[in-house]
């Protein structure tokens, strides 16, 4: 995806943001013999960090970036949820999701049978999953749960009413599926009583 060639909003220099489409490289450090040769566990398990690890580190870069580049720049803890629902709109123009408008005949089609100029939306579960990667990053990065923006009232709201309306614009549905029940047991919770020829 070519972030500069879309760029609509002039306030922010979009070609310094491109961690939430594409994963940029990440530094190597050169192996010497003596890591090159140490193959225990503990030391793997803390060099090779998870790819949720990794996402997590580039979405925390990103919203770091978008601050650095925000007119006036904003620090981290001038950031409140408001700034946070400005984030999320402005990713809205990297999306990939069509997502119709109320106009549009395919409304709540969840497969159009012809293309409309409806526009691209970020999905609500990408978002969804991006706060909560945000949200514990704050955390991690010495921010108090209490204060955290990525929590804040407004985003859940906002997170809510994108899944509703992108869940009747694309006839889809984001409701959580429903667990089995147990098979159920005695009552009496006893064995059942053995056959009389199986002593003998």
């Amino acid at each position: 995806m070519d972030l500069v060639s879309q760029a609509n909003n002039p306030t922010y220099e979009n070609h310094l943001i491109p961690n939430i489409a594409t994963s940029p490289t990440t530094p190597t450090t050169p192996t010497t013999p003596s890591t090159a040769t140490s193959s225990s566990p503990s030391s793997t398990s803390t060099t090779t960090p998870s790819r949720y690890e990794n996402q997590k580190r580039r979405d925390w870069n990103t919203f770091c970036q978008y601050l650095r580049n925000h007119r006036p720049p904003l620090s981290l803890p001038m950031c409140s949820g408001a700034h946070v629902l400005e984030f999320l709109r402005y990713l809205d123009q990297f999306g990939k999701t069509k997502v119709h408008n109320q106009t549009c005949p395919f409304f709540g089609l969840p497969n159009p049978p012809a293309p409309c100029p409806c526009p691209l939306r970020q999905a609500w579960g990408s978002l969804d999953a991006l706060i909560g990667r945000l949200r514990a990053a704050y955390e991690e990065h010495g921010g108090r749960p209490e204060a955290n923006p990525f929590g804040a009232r407004a985003v859940r709201l906002y997170l809510r009413e994108v899944r509703d309306f992108q869940a009747k614009a694309r006839g889809v549905s984001y409701e959580k599926k429903r667990k089995r029940p147990k098979p159920k047991m005695n009552a009496s919770n006893t064995p059942p009583p053995v056959p009389p020829n199986a002593s003998s």
